[in-house]
């Protein structure tokens, strides 16, 4: 539902977007967890929410977007302010948003975002920020120890037992590529031959199988859709060492999102519970570090 508070947000936007200055059209919030999302007319409106720019490079937010709809994955970008986060892409006529529903009942969806996933990665594309792991949690930390916002219990303990993790991962590196990094659902856009990806603001240079674990865990699939992505992907069967780092990858991102909840809570985001969201993503970790498929997926890591 778009409010009039919403609406009011937009137009005092507009006199900074040349080609929106006079624009008198109808509105329409779109969502956004952090952001907020509009469409007027044919053009997607993005404005940026509030504390972002404790977190996010808008600098490398907009080289990334243009690269990747210059590479035929992301909408076209029409305008962006480099300083504020205000950003203005081609509206995709037909296209739906999709949710992790959308994704259990949009057949072929897993396949059509498996092969925009391999598009980007193997597109040549160079984004200017490299997508580091260990290093983003210990930021986030630090965010986080100048809030009155805590961990969940163990979570530190966990950071400990996960340099297993790391020493794996680091042991036969893959080569980094242009990834999105932050896979949500709701940043792909369905037509029902065409997956788009959008929203940039995590983007980076990093492990490929990173992508295809987040966007596993984030739209909860089930074993079916998973196989259908990375099937996709790969075009067959990936190595024991690749499936390997999608298991990984699962706990990780899980690991690393909890903090970025844990901030959104600080920040008096009002989009979710991200206490829950914060619990219950660090919950799944743990619960999936436990289990021998991890043991044995770390294993095959190290292995190469």
């Amino acid at each position: 539902m778009t409010s009039e508070a919403d609406i009011e947000r937009v137009r005092a936007a507009l006199p900074t977007i040349p080609f929106l200055r006079s624009y008198k059209g109808p509105i329409e919030r779109l969502g956004g967890l952090t952001n907020m999302v509009f469409r007027l007319g044919e053009y997607c409106v993005r404005l940026p929410g509030k504390g972002t720019e404790e977190y996010i490079n808008r600098e490398n937010e907009a080289v990334a977007a243009q690269a990747a709809a210059a590479v035929g994955v992301s909408p076209e970008i029409l305008y962006i302010d480099r300083s504020t986060g205000e950003m203005v892409s081609r509206f995709v006529e037909g296209a739906t948003t999709m949710s992790p529903e959308a994704f259990k009942t949009a057949i072929g969806a897993p396949s059509r975002a498996g092969i925009s996933l391999r598009t980007l990665h193997d597109s040549g594309a160079k984004f200017p920020a490299r997508f580091e792991l260990f290093a983003m949690i210990d930021e986030y930390l630090g965010i986080l120890s100048t809030k009155d916002v805590g961990v969940p219990e163990g979570y530190h303990d966990t950071v400990r037992n996960a340099e297993t993790v790391r020493a794996a991962l680091a042991a036969h590196p893959l080569p980094v590529v242009a990834c999105h990094c932050d896979p949500l659902c709701e940043n792909f856009l369905d037509t029902g031959h065409r997956m788009w990806v959008v929203d940039w603001e995590y983007c980076g240079m990093n492990d490929p199988m990173w992508d295809i674990a987040d966007l596993s865990v984030e739209g909860n699939f089930d074993h079916a859709q998973e196989e259908e992505l990375i099937f996709a992907y790969f075009g067959g069967e990936p190595t024991p060492s690749q499936r390997g780092r999608i298991v990984i990858y699962k706990a990780m991102c899980d690991l690393l999102w909890t903090l970025w909840g844990l901030i959104q809570l600080s920040a008096d985001n009002p989009a979710t519970d991200f206490r829950a969201y914060a619990d219950e993503r660090f919950a799944r970790c743990r619960a999936l570090m436990q289990t021998d498929s991890f043991r044995k997926a770390v294993e095959d890591v190290a292995r190469g």
